[in-house]
């Protein structure tokens, strides 16, 4: 019997390298970029992406963001590092990520894309207080205003089309439990439904996507929306409903303050509001597609431990009916 061939190893994938990234590929990315770190870093928390702050030779610290190798192409993040961009030539607060060693904000090493960004000192605010909302009001519509100017033809739309769209709800129907899956897909397709209705896509400009209160820091006196890895086309409500504090005896309070913060610098659609129960809907299907999506990452089974179980799906549905219900 003649001894079979040994086959070669097989090379690692990107995803492979990004799943396995150790210290040495993270020193040697910030050297490609043009940096002299010391080897001291600390991985910042950060499920979509893998995230690092490196102490460099000048006792400096830069944020090291390593791109989920298939999350986004390199046109959708030149779209998102130009709009930080122009949002800084506006002179709006926000953190632009840095020019490196090959006269870009992006390199890429074994397959994975890498920014870096300065460190930013700021605070997350505990509590958005009343005076916080008319602030906010004014610095989105600066940022919407930027936001118009143009689109971003390879970042997502925010209609069905988007992560928790159509596609999305079709990937997740064998995932659903039996028990309620038929009441969870009737709900999502009437919140679906009601976007492609209602939804005028002629109305969507760039927005940051994923404004919530974990995403706005306080410096001194100015308010800093930072992590635009969602910047998306969408309704600018996308970028309001998100940082109500939702107590029924000061609900329409912040809403009229961040509107009236708003208009001093834009107009706002007041119509869109009858649109944020439908985005809630869609961020829900679009969280549960997520988790699904990433379930092969090694890191997702240990974060999302209930993901898949009957008490999970219970709990969307009923979520996603209430929403459906209100519409």
């Amino acid at each position: 019997m003649t001894d079979q061939k040994k086959k070669p190893p097989l090379k690692p994938t990107k995803t492979d390298n990004f799943f396995n990234l150790d210290p040495e590929n993270v020193l040697v990315a910030a050297e490609l970029a043009g940096f002299e770190p010391t080897g001291l870093f600390t991985q910042l928390n950060s499920y979509e992406n893998r995230v690092f702050d490196i102490r460099m030779e000048n006792n400096e610290s830069l944020i090291a963001k390593f791109y989920r190798p298939g999350r986004w192409n390199y046109s959708a993040i030149s779209e998102e590092h130009d709009f930080l961009q122009e949002l800084n030539q506006d002179d709006i607060p926000c953190l632009q990520p840095l020019i490196l060693s090959n006269n870009s904000t992006i390199i890429e090493h074994q397959g994975i894309y890498v920014s870096f960004f300065p460190k930013f000192k700021g605070r997350m605010p505990q509590e958005l207080l009343e005076p916080d909302f008319n602030r906010l009001g004014q610095l989105l519509a600066r940022v919407h205003n930027v936001g118009a100017r143009k689109e971003a033809p390879h970042r997502p739309y925010m209609d069905t089309s988007y992560y928790g769209g159509w596609q999305t709800l079709n990937t997740l129907q064998n995932l659903i439990t039996p028990e309620v899956r038929t009441r969870y897909l009737n709900a999502a397709e009437n919140i679906l439904d009601f976007i492609d209705a209602e939804f005028d896509p002629s109305e969507f400009i760039r927005i940051h996507g994923d404004c919530h209160k974990g995403n706005v820091l306080q410096h001194e006196n100015l308010f800093y929306l930072v992590d635009f890895d969602d910047f998306a086309n969408g309704p600018i409500i996308q970028d309001f409903w998100m940082l109500f504090n939702y107590n029924h005896d000061t609900l329409q309070k912040e809403k009229d303050l961040l509107v009236e913060g708003y208009e001093m610098f834009r107009e706002f659609p007041f119509h869109q509001w009858d649109w944020v129960e439908a985005l809630r809907g869609l961020r829900i299907i679009m969280y549960a597609g997520w988790i699904a999506k990433r379930w092969s990452d090694p890191s997702f089974p240990k974060l999302f431990p209930d993901f898949g179980s009957y008490s999970y799906w219970a709990e969307e549905t009923e979520a996603l009916e209430k929403i459906a219900w209100s519409l």
